[in-house]
């Protein structure tokens, strides 16, 4: 099979894995950087070109599209779905999770376990927010952040009217989420691939932090899931239309929470802890599944 992989860095370590693993099962694969991918709509059929080159013949697409660029990588991934190219994920599951708020919506709608989550527009509403989350310490997010980027801990109640007026004055959108103070600072990522979590992690933030990313300095170790956090995160996978994430849980005192789903989930850190050759069993989940035309889609939404 021909497979292609939307990326702007075939050296970074997720982007080598799956080449490796693909091409350990007697596949072709090119890296293709999404930015410079040309797309042409006609009423004959839609195109996609590269460095001046048609692109044809690829069986499956995997993206790996950079929260900076969704916009522009997700239109390429529903070049490919409008050409019946098979993706591992669909443009429009990826731009769902990209959006903290709908994802977190969806989640809610569908029982899911959150930490209680405020949002508000008015600064008349500030108070009543930071109250319904229960106070502070309060954990307040930038909705376009990434990799803990964006996120600050408000042990006070000034602290956190004071990054709420910040945020509001860079006109930043942004939540407010409960503080889980019994998780210690770390996290669970459970790597979901189809119907089943195949590699587990969990993430230490460093001392002195309350972030666990592993960008940010936290440590990562196996972990071993209960049967409600594997079936959490399968769930929460499934209700974004995601057939691979990473889904971060947080171990509360009632539970499992979800915190993230996330549509471009890192390889080096999971295949690390856990010792799980992940992007091969990417690769297994392609074979299985790649047929010509079999995107929910097929570039619709």
């Amino acid at each position: 099979m021909k497979i292609a992989i939307l990326s702007r860095n075939r050296n970074l370590y997720s982007t080598k894995r799956l080449i490796e693993a693909g091409e350990a099962k007697g596949h072709s694969v090119k890296v293709l950087d999404p930015l410079r991918c040309v797309m042409t709509l006609s009423s004959a059929e839609p195109q996609i070109h590269y460095r001046g080159s048609k692109i044809e013949g690829f069986g499956a697409v995997i993206p790996r599209i950079g929260a900076s660029i969704t916009f522009y990588g997700t239109a390429v991934l529903r070049q490919f779905e409008m050409m019946e190219v098979y993706p591992l994920n669909e443009s429009v599951a990826i731009s769902r999770s990209r959006d903290k708020l709908r994802s977190l919506q969806l989640l809610s709608r569908k029982g899911i376990g959150l930490p209680v989550t405020g949002f508000a527009h008015s600064p008349d509403d500030t108070e009543h927010m930071l109250e319904k989350c229960g106070g502070a310490p309060l954990i307040l997010k930038l909705l376009e952040g990434t990799q803990g980027k964006g996120v600050v801990l408000a042990e006070t109640r000034k602290a956190a009217e004071s990054v709420v007026d910040a945020f509001r004055g860079l006109n930043a959108n942004f939540l407010v989420q409960e503080f889980i103070e019994e998780a210690g600072g770390a996290d669970v990522r459970c790597f979901v691939i189809g119907d089943k979590v195949v590699a587990s992690m969990q993430r230490q933030a460093a001392e002195g932090e309350f972030r666990s990313n592993l960008h940010r300095g936290g440590s990562a170790s196996s972990a071993k899931i209960t049967s409600s956090e594997r079936a959490a995160a399968v769930r929460a996978a499934k209700i974004m239309g995601l057939n691979v994430a990473g889904v971060d849980l947080i171990r509360s005192n009632h539970g499992p929470l979800v915190l993230e789903v996330n549509s471009s989930p890192g390889l080096e850190g999971i295949e690390a802890a856990s010792g799980i050759d992940v992007a091969g069993k990417i690769i297994d989940f392609i074979e299985k599944n790649a047929r010509e035309g079999r995107t929910k889609t097929r570039g619709k939404g």
